[in-house]
């Protein structure tokens, strides 16, 4: 099972109320919301091992030297220039002090926690889910990641349609009923018909329904676009020129679209552990922050 961290955590911030505080009346709602979540995925799927995929790099520049404009709204502050840092993602400022807790509590858990400089975790979970020999189950509330389903490897997508105890299990059966693709069809779709939430534009008149029809007809992102070149083809006029004027951005999106399956990153022990790594750390930890019954129900699961 491989968590989108990030993903997971602001949904637990949203969906538990800012009063779930520490004992020195800091808002820890997206710590003990992410534990709450990792305890149901765990009692619900039984996962043999589980990594928290971590956004080492939110915005990454060899993305954004492709198209400018990607994930461009969301940033709070810019990196200096020639600094190896990332931008400064907006995140709600009672959200951003969670997240080094978060970290330290999965690390004191001895839950695997894998990042890697320069690439989000969408990257993570695609390079090892290219990796594994067996199933893989990935929650994330990105519909980005469908784009890894594939029904041959076992690979399914876990999209929390409230909170993660509803969650809706993305195979390629229900790619095909939703959107018209399979897995290895659902990147093609996401850049032709764009994606503001990540400020890519995709091709102005080109919603979802056409960009499914196209690919229906001819495949794949480098069918359609032969199809753009030959006369004969069954385009409409329109269609045939929104795709010549969007050549320049079709010609890069893919390699900002398709998550990456070959991040650097150290071996870790990816095994659900059954007792905290660091307890002395975690008990330091549940005092200070006030994890209360949070912790204690993951620990109770851990230890079945």
């Amino acid at each position: 099972m491989l968590l989108d961290t990030a993903s997971l955590y602001f949904r637990a911030y949203f969906g538990v109320p800012e009063s779930v505080k520490a004992p020195d009346g800091t808002p820890v709602n997206a710590v003990r919301g992410l534990l709450d979540f990792i305890t149901r995925l765990v009692q619900d799927h039984h996962p043999d091992d589980l990594v928290a995929c971590m956004d080492f790099d939110w915005r990454p520049q060899w993305r954004v030297d492709l198209i400018p404009s990607y994930k461009a709204h969301r940033v709070a502050e810019e990196a200096p220039e020639g600094s190896a840092d990332p931008d400064e993602e907006e995140i709600p400022d009672t959200l951003s002090p969670q997240v080094p807790v978060i970290e330290e509590v999965l690390d004191a858990l001895g839950i695997a926690r894998i990042g890697s400089a320069g690439y989000e975790a969408d990257d993570i979970i695609g390079t090892l889910a290219g990796r594994a020999t067996g199933p893989v189950d990935v929650v994330t509330g990105d519909r980005d990641l469908f784009q890894l389903v594939d029904d041959r490897r076992g690979i399914r997508i876990l999209y929390p349609l409230k909170g993660v105890g509803m969650l809706q299990i993305t195979d390629e059966a229900l790619l095909r009923e939703k959107y018209g693709v399979d897995g290895s069809g659902y990147a093609d779709l996401a850049l032709l018909r764009g994606d503001p939430s990540d400020g890519l534009p995709g091709v102005p008149g080109i919603g979802e329904k056409t960009a499914a029809k196209l690919l229906d007809a001819y495949g794949d992102l480098a069918g359609i676009m032969a199809a753009a070149d030959d006369p004969a083809s069954k385009l409409t006029p329109s269609q045939r020129k929104r795709l010549t004027e969007a050549r320049p951005y079709l010609a890069v999106a893919p390699t900002v679209v398709q998550v990456a399956t070959d991040a650097p990153f150290p071996d870790v022990d990816h095994a659900l552990p059954t007792e905290p790594a660091d307890p002395e750390r975690l008990d330091a930890l549940a005092a200070r922050w006030g994890l209360g019954g949070s912790l204690h129900r993951l620990l109770v699961t851990l230890d079945r």
